[in-house]
């Protein structure tokens, strides 16, 4: 646990250097595309500590003087597979952006979309004898959370207070400065894959820069995706994206629990190109101009000129029906949205005040994907696109770049977590999270 505490607080403390230079990168290291922002802070007062992720809509602080994308390499299902195309890939896409901003950044915030995340709901309770409740009470109660046993090769991502109780009186956000006698909180914790989470971390490490974040790519969609009403009274973010499907739900403009479908855009493109017999690039660039959920008469009558790279004249120009290659793509997407659909019923998604779905990522924009998801989640259903961030370039505004905008305002305004209070160390909580962050010994 001493560990865990150490190694999150020095990356804050990365952070923290990072704002006072001025810039920092953010990376989104997905399966299909790499994608840099190089963040410019103007030395705006940061929000106050206990504002949350509610207050990040207002993007007060930094603007974006840098981006720029790549084709991944070396990433599958969201984590790093082969290090040296994977640290290619990132390279490419950093001193791009870089070029772009005309400035030199030693410092990034990554997040990380695979791994297998798993969420729990902890509780913790402390007496605070009658008086005023102060950060070392928060340190405290927080402290007081029983940890379960996280099992072998996993380590904490995430460790948020969603919730304070003081004396009964439920529903606080910030309990500092109150009188009362019994403090309680619900925390939300998430877990990773300890390797997938030490492999990104020593590929930006080979990179030569310095790790000043690691989040998940579910929360940072839905930061970006959901508006203030959505995460204040219940929904959820389904990030599509190229190898894995992000799921998270929000309440209370905290996100509540995360989760992965190892499933996405990249398995349409494979069933397109097996269907079709065509190269994967040939299967990307008709999914992309042609593709599409819901098929019409007039799709009949619609011929695809597949090609081929043969050289036999004959079997190099056949064409396919629209409706033929819907066919194909269908099938998989309702496979995609039912898996989501299972982990949000896992969940408890139905017993929240509200239940909007928002839809986003890249493979969200295939034609007539939100009312074949209305169909299947049986929820309101709406397209989400990342919100608008200073200085962003056009091209990085699409549902592909919800997870980039996300971190970029996480970067600035990140919620209070576990390890941002001084915890007592007689406080610790009784079962040993020592496994946790072993990777610091590592990289610090």
């Amino acid at each position: 646990m001493i560990e865990l505490y150490q190694s999150q607080r020095a990356m804050r403390a990365m952070r923290k250097a990072a704002m006072q230079r001025g810039v920092v990168a953010i990376l989104d290291i997905g399966t299909s595309k790499v994608a840099c922002l190089v963040l410019r802070f103007d030395g705006a007062p940061e929000v106050p500590e206990g504002e949350g992720v509610g207050s990040l809509a207002g993007q007060a602080g930094f603007r974006v003087i840098g981006a720029a994308t790549t084709r991944s390499r070396g990433v599958r299902f969201g984590e790093i597979e082969a290090m040296g195309e994977a640290e290619r890939a990132i390279r490419t896409a950093i001193q791009a952006a870089q070029k772009m901003a005309g400035i030199r950044v030693d410092h990034a915030i990554a997040c990380l979309s695979g791994a297998r995340p798993r969420s729990y709901g902890l509780e913790g309770r402390v007496d605070i004898g009658g008086g005023e409740v102060r950060e070392q009470d928060v340190a405290r109660v927080l402290a007081a959370c029983e940890v379960p046993d996280l099992g072998e090769g996993r380590e904490v991502l995430h460790a948020q207070p969603i919730n304070f109780a003081l004396d009964h009186r439920s529903g606080l956000s910030d309990p500092r400065g109150q009188i009362g006698q019994d403090l309680a909180t619900d925390m939300h914790m998430l877990t990773v894959d300890a390797t997938a989470m030490r492999n990104l971390a020593h590929c930006i490490k080979r990179c030569d820069l310095e790790l000043a974040g690691i989040a998940s790519a579910s929360y940072m969609s839905g930061v970006s995706a959901l508006v203030e009403d959505e995460q204040e009274l219940g929904a959820a973010c389904i990030d599509l994206g190229g190898g894995t499907t992000g799921v998270s739900i929000f309440i209370r403009k905290h996100m509540i629990f995360a989760d992965t479908v190892r499933l996405g855009g990249d398995h349409v493109t494979s069933d397109i190109s097996l269907g079709l017999g065509i190269p994967m690039a040939n299967a990307e660039r008709i999914k992309t101009f042609y593709g599409g959920v819901v098929a019409t008469g007039m799709d009949d009558r619609e011929m695809i000129e597949i090609g081929g790279e043969t050289g036999d004249w004959e079997l190099d120009r056949r064409t396919v029906s629209r409706a033929e290659l819907i066919g194909i793509i269908r099938p998989r997407v309702e496979e995609i949205l039912e898996e989501a659909r299972a982990r949000l019923d896992a969940a408890g998604f139905d017993h929240l005040p509200s239940q909007q779905i928002v839809l986003t990522g890249g493979a969200s924009q295939l034609p007539g994907i939100d009312s074949l998801a209305a169909r299947i989640l049986g929820q309101q259903v709406r397209m989400g696109r990342p919100l608008r961030v200073q200085g962003l370039p056009q091209a990085a505004t699409g549902p592909g770049f919800a997870g980039a905008v996300g971190l970029t305002l996480f970067a600035a305004h990140p919620q209070d977590e576990w390890w941002d209070f001084e915890i007592p160390m007689e406080s610790y909580p009784a079962r040993s999270l020592k496994r946790a962050m072993r990777w610091v010994r590592e990289n610090w």
